[in-house]
C-alpha cells in the first residue's frame, strides 16, 4: 500500500471512530496533528537529537521547545500511520510553522543542518587534517590517521602508502558529529568522481602514464602555478623536460621534503637545494617518489592534457604569472630581469621610502 493510500485509510479509520465516539476526541485529534504550528519565539530554532535517543523523548523535546503542538498524537501517528520508522539523530533547523508529519518527516529522512568547509588547493595531507579541525569539523589526529592509510585508493594506485594529492580540495557541506572517516572519504569520493568524469576522458589515447604519474604531476603544477591558463604550459614544461631526463629543478617538491623534516620554516635557501631527499628535483631527476599536495581540477586536467609547448623553462614574474624560455640562455636573462634586477630595484625602492623623512 501507498503511503498516500495508507493516510486516506487512516483517514477513514479516524473518521469512523469519530462518528462513534460523537465526533470528538478523533477528529480533533487529527485536525490537531495537521494544523501548521509554531510554538517558539525565533525565527529559526536548532534543536539536536542525540544518537540512540529514543522517538518519544525526541517527539518531547520538541514539544518542550514548541516545534510540536502535542508529542503524544505525533508519536502515535508515527507508529499507527507511518509505521514506526526511526528518526535519524542530528542538529536540525525548524523554521517556521509545521504540522507533526511534516516535523517527522524532516526527522525520518534525516534533513539536518550542515555547514560549509573549503579544502583549497595545493594543501598536504597534514594542513587538511588541521584546517579541517581548526573549522570544527573532526579532531585532527584521528584526520590524519584515515589520511596516512591509503585503504581506500589501493586499487587505483597500488604504490601509495597514503592519500597525498587524493583529497579533493573543493567547498563540502558536513553535518555536526559528522565522522573522520566519513570528511575524509567524501574527499576521497569527490577526487575518484571528478577522475573519471573529467580528467581520464581528455588523456590522449596513446596515454601510458598511471594515474599516480598524473597526480604527482598535478601537485607539483598545482604549486608552481597561480593563472589557470598557465596551468597546462607549466605540466608541459615538465613533461618536456621528463623526456629529455632532464630534473625538474622545482622549489615546491624541495619545501615538502622539508616539511616532511619538520624543517620548513617559509623560507627556501640555496643550502636547502642540496638536501638529500628523493622529492629534491634538483638532485634526483625524473617526478618525485609522490605527490606533494592536493591538487585541484584545472591542475589534474593540465597533467592528464600538457599544453605542446617548445619551452623547456620559466621563472616568475612575481605577479603570479611567468615567463617561459627554450634555452637556458633565454631563461638566464629571464632570471636576471625579473628575479635579480627586480628585487635590486624593488628593495632600493622600500630603502628610499624608509629614509625619506
Amino acid at each position: 500500500m501507498t503511503r498516500r493510500a495508507w493516510l486516506w485509510t487512516a483517514l477513514a479509520a479516524l473518521s469512523a471512530l469519530a462518528l462513534a465516539a460523537g465526533g470528538g476526541l478523533a477528529w480533533w485529534s487529527w485536525i490537531t496533528l495537521h494544523r501548521p504550528y509554531k510554538g517558539y519565539g525565533e525565527t529559526d530554532l536548532l534543536h539536536e537529537v542525540l544518537p540512540g535517543q529514543d522517538a518519544g523523548s525526541i517527539l518531547r523535546d520538541l514539544e518542550a521547545k514548541g516545534v510540536l503542538g502535542n508529542a503524544f498524537l505525533t508519536r502515535v501517528y508515527l507508529v499507527q500511520v507511518l509505521g514506526d520508522p526511526p528518526l535519524r539523530a542530528g542538529e536540525y533547523r525548524f523554521a517556521g510553522p509545521a504540522t507533526a508529519p511534516e516535523v517527522l518527516d524532516k526527522l525520518v529522512r534525516g534533513d539536518v543542518v550542515t555547514y560549509p568547509v573549503t579544502i583549497v588547493e595545493g594543501l598536504t595531507i597534514e594542513e587538511t587534517a588541521a584546517h579541517l579541525a581548526a573549522q570544527g569539523f573532526g579532531d585532527q589526529q584521528l584526520l590524519l590517521e584515515e589520511m596516512l592509510s591509503a585503504d581506500r585508493i589501493s586499487d587505483l594506485d597500488p604504490e601509495a602508502s597514503n592519500l597525498e594529492g587524493y583529497l579533493f580540495p573543493d567547498t563540502y557541506s558536513f553535518a555536526k558529529g559528522t565522522s573522520e572517516e566519513e570528511i575524509v572519504t567524501a574527499l576521497v569520493n569527490t577526487f575518484l568522481r571528478l577522475l573519471d568524469s573529467d580528467v581520464r576522458r581528455i588523456l590522449p589515447p596513446d596515454d601510458d602514464r598511471t594515474t599516480r604519474q598524473i597526480v604527482i604531476l598535478a601537485s607539483v603544477v598545482e604549486k608552481e602555478a597561480r593563472l589557470d591558463e598557465e596551468r597546462p604550459v607549466i605540466a608541459g614544461v615538465y613533461s618536456n623536460r621528463l623526456r629529455r631526463g632532464i630534473a625538474l629543478y622545482a622549489d615546491p617538491t624541495v619545501i615538502y621534503a622539508l616539511k616532511q623534516e619538520g624543517r620548513w620554516d617559509g623560507n627556501i635557501r640555496r643550502a636547502d637545494l642540496k638536501l638529500d631527499s628523493p622529492y629534491n628535483t634538483y638532485l634526483y631527476p625524473g617526478l618525485p617518489p609522490g605527490p606533494i599536495a592536493s591538487p585541484g581540477l584545472a591542475s589534474l586536467k593540465a597533467a592528464a592534457r600538457p599544453a605542446e609547448v617548445p619551452y623547456l623553462y620559466f621563472v616568475s614574474r612575481n605577479d603570479g604569472s611567468h615567463v617561459f624560455a627554450s634555452t637556458l640562455a633565454e631563461h638566464n636573462r629571464n632570471v636576471n630581469r625579473w628575479q635579480k634586477v627586480y628585487w635590486q630595484k624593488r628593495w632600493a625602492e622600500e630603502r628610499n621610502r624608509d629614509n625619506e623623512p
